[in-house]
């Protein structure tokens, strides 16, 4: 018998106003075919007035909380990873710790960018199977319309808003086969902050800044670490490329998607891809891109999953389980 952290429902939040990449070529010199060739984007969800970071974090949460069939007074843990917090401080998981009416837990934010949502979950993971929780809500929300720079077409049309969600449990699993996290890898290596990074921040400028990409060198990078980190963990749980069902991957291109999957001679029907529909949501990408295959009935029970991401540091993850 082994204690695992085996996920018990999953959720998701949109902001209302989906933009096309028609709306944008009237705001920016780009074109629907110029982004679609290049990204495989096709819309995205702009966060409107009222919507924010912790707003679409607790939706996301209670969507999650109504799929596991758990109330909010039963959660004892929230971790919450984002790169475009409500504030400076308090975290914003405190503030869905609030909306969602629960009056003490543990609550706090992770930042690891894109990368935000297997941090979070890994550190969860760890909590809930030292004993130090029993019951987790894992969230990546953001809001990275607001540090955009929608003069420049080389990110502003990349990028969307949303939030995910999954409750974590810690259970005790006999059998080899049962449900649960098996192996998580989580990297970082800062020497690469000039090639993704935010032009601002509270002890540097004193503004919020803008985002700024090299997204070539991002590109050969991410192409690289995703692969290895797929790796690493299949080996770590001492199974094959051939034994995975789903791989969940951050949504950022299509074609570090693509390029991903060849690497590791996985069949690209076996790739979650919701890119095309969401844009690059950051933290909030996995578990949009998982909600999404879970709803639709493409991930069931028992099921092979691996996600994995890369963020600006350069950090990246991968988490291999059973749903």
């Amino acid at each position: 018998m082994t204690i695992r952290s085996v996920i018990l429902g999953t959720g998701s939040a949109l902001p209302a106003r989906r933009v096309d990449n028609h709306e944008l070529a009237t705001r920016v010199d780009t074109s629907d075919e110029w982004i679609v060739e290049r990204t495989g984007i096709r819309f995205r969800y702009i966060a409107g007035e009222g919507e924010t970071t912790a707003s679409l974090a607790a939706d996301a949460a209670r969507a999650a909380l109504d799929t596991a069939g758990v109330t909010p007074d039963s959660i004892d843990l929230i971790v919450l990873a984002t790169a475009t917090p409500d504030q400076t401080f308090p975290a914003t998981a405190t503030i869905v710790q609030a909306k969602l009416g629960i009056p003490d837990c543990i609550a706090f934010d992770v930042a690891a960018v894109c990368s935000g949502f297997l941090y979070a979950l890994t550190v969860a993971d760890n909590m809930l199977r030292a004993g130090g929780a029993k019951r987790a809500l894992v969230i990546g929300s953001e809001t990275f319309s607001r540090i955009l720079d929608w003069e420049d077409r080389t990110t502003c049309v990349l990028f969307g808003d949303g939030a995910g969600a999954v409750v974590l449990e810690a259970q005790s699993v006999t059998a080899a086969d049962g449900p649960g996290i098996l192996a998580s890898r989580l990297h970082a290596d800062g020497r690469h902050n000039g090639l993704l990074y935010v032009d601002g921040g509270p002890s540097t400028t004193g503004t919020v800044g803008k985002v700024r990409m090299k997204g070539q060198d991002v590109f050969r990078h991410a192409v690289v670490n995703l692969a290895g980190v797929l790796r690493e963990v299949i080996k770590d749980a001492g199974i094959t490329p051939d034994d995975i069902d789903w791989v969940v991957p951050h949504q950022a291109n299509a074609r570090i998607l693509d390029a991903t999957a060849r690497k590791l001679g996985l069949p690209p029907e076996k790739i979650v891809v919701t890119v095309d529909r969401h844009a690059n949501t950051s933290a909030a990408s996995v578990p949009l891109a998982l909600d999404l295959a879970v709803r639709d009935g493409r991930v069931q029970r028992g099921d092979l999953l691996v996600l994995e991401a890369m963020g600006g540091g350069f950090t990246w993850g991968a988490c291999l389980l059973r749903y």
